[in-house]
């Protein structure tokens, strides 16, 4: 008599959903500053990590597939957003910080993806080097977004800001890092 296995509904929507949503509050919460140091930061760069971790998450419990569709959705979730909140609020769409945004996001979700992929399909994932993903991912995240957006325009304080968001994040990401390697457990539970 053959084992009837039991097939697991596919909540990985359910994710993907959460990405785009915070991805759009992120993407909202970018002209609310807080000072640091004299120099004024976005809230939304805080929660960056967090979008890495949540596709890192899909990645791990789902697939490199489910991870890539996500970062899609959430990517055409943002630039509809900016669309339509311009478009309702009367305001002409600009396509530096449209496209700002967008290269910056995507380009650094799919460096965090590949190595965080590599990462788990050849290691055991060291808490170490997931944390590295995160950084390296949001360094990728600034130079495109400071490429496109700023079009290279350093304005006063970049620098002090950029280090400071960067040990910010660093924090986060710190905690996240090990929230992801101590546990989560690889694929799905029955």
């Amino acid at each position: 008599m053959a084992k009837k296995t039991k097939k697991l509904y596919d909540d990985s929507w359910m994710y993907i959903l959460l990405l785009t949503t915070l991805t759009i509050l992120l993407y909202s919460l970018s002209t609310y500053k807080f000072s640091i140091a004299g120099v004024r930061l976005s809230y939304s760069l805080i929660g960056l990590p967090l979008i890495y971790f949540i596709t890192n998450y899909i990645t791990k419990k789902y697939n490199y597939a489910k991870a890539i569709t996500a970062i899609s959705a959430s990517a055409v979730g943002m630039v509809l957003f900016i669309i339509i909140m311009n478009f309702a609020l009367g305001k002409e769409i600009i396509m530096t910080n449209m496209s700002g945004h967008f290269a910056g996001y995507v380009i650094s979700q799919f460096v965090n993806l590949t190595i965080y992929y590599f990462l788990i399909q050849n290691t055991k994932a060291p808490l170490f080097l997931i944390f590295l993903t995160y950084m390296f991912s949001l360094i990728v995240f600034y130079m495109f977004y400071t490429l496109i957006f700023l079009q290279m325009i350093v304005i006063e304080g970049y620098w002090t800001g950029y280090f400071i968001t960067l040990a910010t994040q660093a924090v986060i990401s710190i905690v996240l890092a090990i929230i992801d390697s101590k546990t989560i457990k690889r694929g799905r539970d029955e």
